[in-house]
Order: C-alpha cells, then structure tokens, then sequence
C-alpha cells in the first residue's frame, strides 16, 4: 500500500471510528432501554440478558472469521459488508413485535458487528505504522468508546422517554450509511500477503463453546444447576473447549493460533480484555435496572447519573493512548486497574447504593478505570506481532472484550435473578448486589496484577520470541 499523506490517513481514523461509534453507541443505549423493553414485553431478567448476549455470543464467535475473511478478500469490501449487515439489523431490531424478534434482530447485527471494530483496527494498524502515531490514533479510537459511554446513556434516556425504545435503534442508520459512502471513496484496499484458509470445524466449536456456556449460566438460576438441560450444556461447554484446543493444535492454520498465547503480553492483554469488559458488562447491566427498577428514576435521569462514569471514561481514553505513546502500557492499565477494583468496593464495602454522593465517586471511579483500559488491551495485542498477523491478534482482543462482556452480563444476570434484586428496596438491593460487585472488584484486581505482570520487559522478550515463531524475516509492528 502506498505511503498515505497524514491528512488522509486521519480520514481513514475517522471512518473507522464511526463504525466503532455505532457499535459502542448501540451497546450503551440499549442498557438505558432494558426496563422499557422489559414492561413492553413482560420479560424476565434471564430475558433481557439475551438481548445483550445473544448479540455477544455471535459476535465473539464471528470475529476470528471476519478477521480472515478481510486478509483473504480485501479489509475494505468486508468493512463495507459489515457496515451494510449492521444497519439492516438495527432497523429490524426497531420493528421487532416481540423478544423473540428483537434477539433475532440483535443477532443480524452482530453478524454485521463482526466485519467492523477488528477488521477496523486491521486498517488502521496498516495505515500507521510510526509506532508513537499509531499509539495516539489507538487512543482515539479508544475515545470514541468513552465519547459513547457518554453520550449513550443520556441520548438514549431522551429518545427512550420521548420517542419509545425502538428509537434508540434509528441513530445507527445515518452513521452506518454515512460510513458506508465514504468507505468507498476514501479508504484503501488491502489485504494480508499469504491470508489465512477457513477453519469450519474450529468456528463451529467456538460457537457452540460460547453459546452452551453462555446458556449455562443465564438459565442456571432459573431452572435449576442441577437439571439435567443445565448439566448438558455445561458438559457440552467443556467438552467443546476441549475439542476446540484438540483440534487447533493440529491445524497448519487455525482459526486462532494458540502460538500467540506464548507471547506474554499478548496473553496479558486478552485476559485483561476478559476481566475488564466483564466488568463493564455486570456495572452497566447493575446499574441500568437500579437507578430505573430501584430507584424509580426516568431512563433520562438514569442517563444523566451514570454521566460522570461515562465523562471520565472519554476524558481518559485519549490520555491512555497518550501515556502509551510515552510510557508504554503499563500504568495505563495500572490505573485502569485500580480505578475498577476501587468502584466495586464502593458498592460491596460502602454500600454506594444508599447514598447519592457515594454513588457519584463509585462512577467516577469506574469511568478512569475504563477509560484507561482499552487502549492498552489492542495496543499490547498488536506490538511486535508480524505485520500480517496483527488483524488476526487485533480481532482475538476484540473477540477477549466481546466474550468478557457476554460474561459479565451472564453472570452478574445469574447473581440478580437468584436474589430478585430488582424488585427490592435500595437498602435491600445493597445486600443483595454485594456479591456481584464483588466480582466487579476482583476482575479490577485481575487487570491491575496482569497489567503489572505482563508488561515488563521479560514480557515484551516472549513477544519478540513468539512474532518470530511466524514469518522470521518479516516487518514487525514497532512495540
């Protein structure tokens, strides 16, 4: 690919991160709309959790196949496909007549969700190849998930309580058409120099891994763990994750090179994307229900609460692609680290719940936490990867955020639905949250240890060791 001048390459950024703004703008809107579904609909609280995951599970499971088909048939023509399938399902998600209907539409749009934020950073890691230009455009894009977590919750409150739920859906119709043109006009074709074959049998054991997990721990606590449906599908899960490493191990080129996870960093940063989305997942789900089943508050003033978490989460991004630049990821996940761990406290220790003030430091807390983390997880991912390879490390970090915030939501789901908190008294709902918040805390804790762990310069050895696994001779991207 010819060198780009800087002007167009700041095009192609801003292309890229409008698709990331549907998608994460999708994500943070729908959390305000759940109780609103929920009345429409008459759902449970294992019910509203599909409407999240059913999107997570396809999406995760989708991502690695994407990130192939992009190297094989060109990263523009998937972009552009992605952008297509993702508006077509959020205008079905606005006409869905029943849950039933609205999963299945969530579902069309993570088969287009796939095809945009991996195969997105793909472009992006090859148009900016300085590694300090690289950083800061790493840390914008990590500013347009904090530029959504902002404006999320309060543009979806208003469209909620003034329009309806379905609207929440319609914002993504412009954006992804507006991306879809300029796609064509301004950013280039390219794609990996030796692409990557399918793996048919590896994408089937993902999703079936994904999905019998996912399955397991939201109707666990409804129909019992011991059930003879619950206990399949938890063996299903194991025995499919057994299979997937079986087989992957055995294939020249599979569906996710299990080589990459000798790399140290690499490693650390797809385990840090688990905790820190699961976070993520289990504080917005919590908090969407609290502030709107608990505390009677209107969609719009639930989105106006959560404003300062998501303030500090678009203040930080950009700061942590900074910080990159100069320091390396280390404190940026440091503080991301601390700054979740510290939140989930606030609820599980202090009781935030029952108090205004306590609730305000607790987001605010969250949000420099989050803020901090992303940017990190993709930079760590790619550095010292060969250049070929760096679309495929990028969508396993995408696909390590996408199952973490499945999770989170499955889990922190199962914890409500065991207490029925949702239906109790903010002093109630304190005690009976606990231990969901304290899950919070130690996926906080989990990215501060592996952000210090994974990130020395041992770490950044096994990552040159591992790049050279693949294509010895090859240009890598700068650390």
């Amino acid at each position: 690919m010819p060198e780009l001048t800087y002007r167009r390459r700041m095009l192609i950024l801003g292309i890229c991160c409008m698709s990331l703004l549907i998608v994460s703008l999708d994500n943070t809107i729908l959390n305000v709309a759940l109780p609103s579904m929920q009345k429409e609909f008459h759902s449970s609280i294992s019910g509203l959790q599909w409407t999240i995951d059913a999107y997570l599970i396809v999406l995760a499971s989708l991502l690695m196949l994407a990130g192939a088909t992009a190297d094989r048939v060109g990263r523009r023509v998937t972009f552009q496909t992605g952008l297509a399938i993702f508006t077509l399902g959020s205008l079905l998600c606005s006409l869905a007549p029943s849950l039933g209907w609205l999963i299945a539409a969530r579902i069309v749009q993570a088969i287009g969700g796939c095809m945009l934020n991996p195969v997105a950073m793909s472009i992006i890691t090859n148009v900016f190849t300085d590694p300090r230009e690289r950083a800061r455009a790493i840390g914008v894009w990590g500013g347009v998930v904090g530029l959504s977590m902002a404006a999320g919750p309060v543009v979806g409150g208003l469209l909620v309580e003034t329009v309806g739920w379905r609207s929440i859906f319609w914002i993504n119709l412009p954006i992804g058409l507006a991306a879809l043109v300029l796609t064509a006009l301004y950013v280039p074709e390219s794609r990996a120099p030796r692409p990557r074959r399918p793996d048919p049998v590896g994408q089937l054991l993902m999703i079936v891994l994904l999905a019998s997990l996912t399955y397991t721990i939201i109707e666990g606590p409804s129909k019992g763990w011991t059930t003879p449906v619950i206990l399949t599908t938890a063996g299903l899960a194991a025995l499919a994750l057994a299979g997937f490493v079986a087989y992957e191990r055995r294939r020249t080129e599979p569906l996710i090179d299990l080589r990459f996870f000798r790399s140290t960093p690499f490693s650390g940063a797809t385990l840090i994307a688990v905790c820190a989305f699961a976070s993520l997942g289990g504080f917005l789900f919590l908090n969407a229900l609290y502030l709107q089943d608990v505390r009677g508050l209107s969609a719009l003033h639930a989105g106006l609460y959560m404003l300062p978490m998501a303030a500090m989460a678009g203040i930080c991004a950009p700061l942590s692609g900074r910080m990159i630049g100069s320091y390396g990821p280390r404190v940026s996940l440091q503080i991301a680290g601390v700054g979740m761990a510290a939140s989930g406290l606030m609820f599980a220790v202090f009781e935030a719940e029952t108090s205004t003030p306590l609730l305000f430091v607790a987001y605010v807390l969250f949000g420099i936490g989050f803020g901090m983390v992303n940017a990190p997880i993709t930079n760590t991912a790619v550095s010292g990867m060969p250049r070929s390879q760096a679309g495929v490390a990028a969508a396993v970090a995408s696909t390590s955020r996408q199952i973490g915030q499945g999770l989170g939501v499955a889990v922190i789901g199962a914890v409500l639905s065991s207490s029925a908190a949702s239906a109790l008294s903010t002093t109630s709902y304190a005690d009976a949250s606990r231990p969901a918040y304290w899950i919070i805390a130690g996926c906080g804790v989990a990215v501060l240890v592996l952000g210090t762990l994974t990130t020395g310069r041992r770490a950044q050895a096994t990552a040159a060791h591992t790049a050279a696994l693949f294509e010895p001779g090859e240009n890598k991207v700068p650390v």
